[in-house]
């Protein structure tokens, strides 16, 4: 009988208690999301009278999406590169990000720096209209592409013109002092997992789109840092400022029968100029430095006939791009070059292109010698985005 008794209590207090919490359970906000994109293709190049050709091996880029709640939030993209013989595994960014207000958002982590717009809105293989970056961007480029910090950033509706602004601190860049690649002394390397000093780099970019369509917007970007070289090293007070100008245009235009997609932006690097040790082939040393202030530029033009009759040449696109590089003059990676770059991409679907381009570039100095190199290249790639 007491067990009947309790067995009832049991059964008629816990029932009451999972009611009130099932009553009270709120469905949960959290959604997960795995979007990114791949690409392959074909490469062949002539300089100089030497030939390459090589089928590129897929490049896949995961992207995942973790929405914890209305406010909080967290991306992450990894890279898998098939790179000579080897599979190279990268984090592209890696970030949590909270919402504060409608205008203000703020993330730390990995992300990817709004030093302009290339790295950060274009880069990806199927939003790029080439298949290639411009001049001045990836290894041994000056345009910084991501960082260690923390940032915050969100928008505001001027009433018609809108604004987008950006603050941010990482763990800034490294100047490369050639003690163990002494033909790239004076580099800026950017992607550094910890900082190996007290300087911060401070950063930010204010983008303004004047029109009610936002069509147009045009962007300033300033990096800078105080120190740049190993903590108590000859280098640790080196400094740099980088700034850059942006600009983008995209608008149907009904007698043309087509989209204009215009981007423009120019990367401006200033360090400090530093004392480096050049080695001679006889085991001498000698002591030199150089103004150490590059330069870079890219301005792309493309058209796509979206509203001709024929559903064939709505897919097509038509891409022309100019870029230059300058690099410090009496640096061991001294270097002027200019590239032409003209493409005929179709669109499979709205994220999915295939590129045809052919591009030329002259480039004197740089790594591969004091001369001047002339290098003509054809790509066939595919990208798609998912």
């Amino acid at each position: 009988m007491k067990k009947l008794i309790l067995s009832l209590f049991v059964f008629a207090f816990g029932y009451q208690i999972y009611g009130q919490t099932y009553n009270t359970f709120e469905p949960s906000k959290t959604q997960f999301m795995l979007r990114g994109y791949g690409h392959t293709g074909f490469e062949y190049m002539d300089s100089n009278d030497e030939t390459e050709s090589t089928f590129l091996g897929l490049t896949y880029a995961p992207i995942f999406l973790y929405k914890h709640s209305d406010r909080l939030m967290f991306e992450a993209e990894l890279e898998f590169k098939l790179e000579g013989n080897e599979l190279e595994i990268g984090l592209e960014y890696a970030d949590v990000m909270y919402v504060l207000n409608k205008n203000m958002t703020i993330r730390a982590g990995k992300f990817l720096l709004p030093f302009g717009t290339f790295m950060e809105r274009l880069h990806p293989a199927w939003i790029n209209r080439l298949p290639n970056a411009p001049l001045g961007y990836g290894h041994d480029g000056i345009a910084p592409s991501s960082g260690i910090g923390v940032e915050l950033r969100g928008a505001f509706d001027l009433g018609g013109p809108r604004l987008n602004y950006s603050i941010y601190s990482t763990n800034g860049p490294r100047i490369n002092d050639g003690s163990e690649e002494p033909e790239e002394a004076g580099i800026l390397q950017f992607e550094n997992f910890e900082d190996n000093n007290l300087a911060k780099a401070y950063g930010g970019r204010i983008g303004i789109l004047p029109f009610s369509d936002s069509s147009a917007e045009l962007g300033f970007s300033a990096y800078s840092t105080s120190g740049t070289g190993t903590e108590d090293s000859q280098y640790e007070d080196v400094g740099a400022f980088l700034f850059a100008l942006d600009f983008s245009y995209v608008k149907p235009i009904s007698p043309l029968k087509g989209i204009v997609d215009i981007k423009a932006q120019y990367n401006n690097s200033n360090v400090d100029t530093a004392t480096f040790v050049e080695v001679h082939e006889d085991g001498d040393t000698e002591e030199y430095s150089f103004d150490n202030q590059s330069n870079s530029f890219y301005a792309q033009l493309s058209y796509r006939p979206t509203m001709a009759e024929s559903d064939f040449m709505k897919k097509l696109e038509f891409v022309g791009r100019y870029s230059d590089f300058n690099a410090p003059e009496g640096a061991e990676w001294e270097e002027a070059s200019v590239q032409y770059a003209f493409g005929l991409n179709y669109w499979l679907s709205w994220r999915s292109v295939l590129k045809l381009s052919y591009q030329t570039t002259e480039t004197e100095g740089g790594h591969d010698g004091d001369g001047i190199t002339n290098t003509d290249g054809l790509f066939i790639h595919w990208a798609i985005g998912f």
